[in-house]
């Protein structure tokens, strides 16, 4: 029940809550469920993480981080107000998903309040307690759990939530985004119209647009996916491809699925990257110094939007007009922002054992191509802002390492828990530069423990890929920077001697020796008897193999590099990162130093608030009470 007899009794309990944290703005706002009824805000708060749930319901609410989403292994923590009293308990489970409080209490209550309808918690906790049972929060993908049930705590502990649970993947260290558009600021939508989608595992379907004309220079300062509704799990990933000039509108008659013998031969003008949206993005607003550069002649007049389509149950009849939504403004920022793309070449030499819990690849940008484009158009180097980091179903993590003269600088990004169904650009806290004869590592981690045959590299979520999508600023004429390992020194792992030679098939067939005879390369990989050993040589082998260099600039140009071999680099210096340290909490003296005060400011607030009409508006704080 609200009133502000509960807001002076919550003064008097030392501990229970923080003036601070009432009504305080948090960044970051995200529905954890599907009926409108569990919100939860975040942000940093004094060097630790603060959070907000807001919950319809009158019981306890739940809320806890998990290594998978489910709750064994989960570190968990279950606060309401139950009598007028507050309350908040730190729990942990075991691999058995038993219950249990945890004898560290690391989670500090900082404001709760209870009305007929709703509950909402306020606490903060450390990013890193050095609990056993509690999880550290990382720049990487945090699977958090939430619960809630109509009825308080009792004695023996909380009671079973029922269907009122669920998970949900965040980044929760992402960085805040600061600049908020005018909502009179002008857009375009790129959206496919009724694009019917086949009952097949994966399909990309491509269709061109052209760009508005504009009588001047515009910059793009914030890009939103427009999915249907209900068909969130259906699109993986959108990228935009800007494409040749020298065309008339009649490219823009019909789409057709990429990748495809019969797709219009425009399509294939369309190499340079733009944009990449993955699922469970967000929109993505640019720095304020930064935007993508439209109207000018080096700007994109047709653009190829790329919708990949992931169906495993391979539904009929389904119809899809998703896309992306581009605002824009005529109030030029500094500075044109450009893509590049880097990592592992999309190809069938990109190979993964089965049956192997952590099997590790590496795309490289190369010294070589770095060194020729940057020296070429920016000698001087060019600032990355944000990462998408891209893999598919096998993923499991992913690191974007950066290179210099030998030593390893600090990441440039990294998802060490990655998630499939939730990919998104990560803003960097700093920016970092890269200068002509660096290089760059996309490093992923597989698991293939569930899978009997090889996994191999392409467009199917089956397939797996490894990318890295730099956003960076000024733009210059470099697209792809990527590789691939040499082929026949992976067959000649598992006893490959001569190939059918000149090559006429793809896959190429094998010639020798007797047991692989007239086999396609692939079929021989399925062949060979794997197992965990074997596996693990052949990851070393990969992993010192000389690499084919991608080095692409714009218009289907290529720089000189391009189809050269390189080799791995020869890193004397890794890079070390700091030891986590624990957080020293200060929140227990400055409960201590503040009752006076905060009694004192509850007994005016609650004067303040004894008419029905304000302590109604006080208790409408929150969207959701709404």
């Amino acid at each position: 029940m609200c009133g502000w007899p509960l807001l002076l009794l919550w003064g008097l309990l030392p501990g229970a809550a923080v003036a601070g944290g009432l009504g305080r703005a948090l960044p970051h706002r995200t529905l954890l469920d599907s009926e409108g009824k569990y919100w939860l805000s975040w942000g940093p708060r004094g060097g630790r993480l603060a959070f907000r749930l807001e919950v319809r319901t009158a019981g306890y609410v739940g809320f806890g981080f998990s290594p998978t989403g489910a709750m064994a292994g989960a570190d968990i923590v279950v606060g309401g107000v139950a009598h007028g009293r507050p309350y908040l308990q730190d729990y942990f489970t075991n691999a058995n998903r038993e219950l249990k409080k945890d004898a560290q209490q690391d989670y500090h209550l900082e404001y709760a309040m209870e009305n007929s309808t709703h509950t909402v918690i306020e606490f903060t906790r450390e990013l890193h307690t050095c609990d056993l049972n509690d999880k550290s929060i990382t720049e990487s993908t945090v699977r958090v759990i939430w619960a809630y049930h109509h009825e308080d705590v009792g004695e023996a502990g909380p009671k079973y939530h029922d269907s009122n649970r669920g998970t949900k993947s965040l980044r929760l260290l992402n960085p805040e985004k600061t600049n908020v558009l005018s909502t009179a600021i002008r857009y375009f939508d790129l959206v496919n119209q009724d694009v019917p989608i086949p009952n097949k595992g994966t399909t990309y379907w491509c269709q061109m647009f052209k760009i508005p004309v504009f009588q001047e220079k515009h910059h793009v300062i914030k890009v939103e996916p427009l999915i249907e509704r209900g068909h969130e799990s259906l699109v993986h990933h959108i990228l935009l491809y800007q494409c040749s000039s020298s065309f008339n509108d009649s490219v823009l008659d019909y789409g057709h699925e990429c990748y495809h013998p019969n797709m219009p031969d425009a399509f294939l003008t369309c190499e340079t990257v733009i944009f990449a949206w993955a699922i469970g993005g967000e929109g993505f607003s640019y720095p304020p110094h930064v935007g993508l550069s439209l109207g000018t002649p080096l700007d994109p007049r047709y653009v190829l939007l790329e919708v990949h389509y992931d169906n495993p149950t391979y539904k009929e009849g389904l119809i899809d007009n998703s896309g992306l939504r581009l605002f824009h403004t005529a109030d030029i920022r500094k500075y044109d922002a450009g893509v590049i793309e880097a990592g592992l070449w999309v190809s069938l030499f990109h190979t993964i054992p089965p049956g192997m819990p952590e099997f590790r690849s590496e795309g490289h940008c190369t010294l070589e191509c770095l060194e020729e484009a940057l020296e070429a158009e920016k000698p001087s180097g060019i600032q990355v802002f944000a990462v998408l980091l891209h893999a598919h179903l096998a993923g499991r993590g992913i690191r974007l390492r950066h290179f210099r003269k030998g030593e390893e600088m600090r990441l440039l990004a990294y998802d060490d828990d990655f998630d499939f169904n939730f990919q998104e650009f990560q803003y960097l806290r700093e920016e970092q530069t890269i200068l002509p004869g660096d290089n760059l590592i996309t490093e992923c981690r597989y698991n293939t423990k569930d899978r009997a045959r090889m996994t191999w590299g392409g467009l199917s979520t089956r397939n797996e890929m490894c990318l890295s999508y730099l956003l960076y600023y000024p733009r210059i004429n470099l697209t792809r920077c990527a590789s691939i390992p040499d082929i026949m020194e992976q067959l000649q792992f598992i006893g490959v001697k001569e190939i059918y030679r000149p090559v006429t098939t793809w896959p190429f067939i094998i010639k020798s020796p007797k047991q692989y005879k007239n086999l396609s390369f692939m079929d021989a990989m399925n062949k060979f008897k794997w197992a965990k050993k074997e596996g693990l040589s052949f990851n070393k082998l990969v992993l010192s193999l000389p690499v084919n260099v991608r080095c692409s600039k714009t218009d289907n140009a290529e720089w000189s590099i391009q189809g050269m071999t390189a080799l791995p680099p020869h890193v004397e210096r890794p890079y070390k990162a700091e030891p986590l340290v624990c957080g020293a909490s200060s929140s227990s003296s400055v409960h201590r130093n503040g009752s006076f005060e905060l009694l004192v400011g509850f007994m005016a607030l609650g004067s303040l608030l004894h008419s029905t009409r304000l302590w109604s508006s006080f208790c409408a704080w929150g969207r959701c009470f709404l």
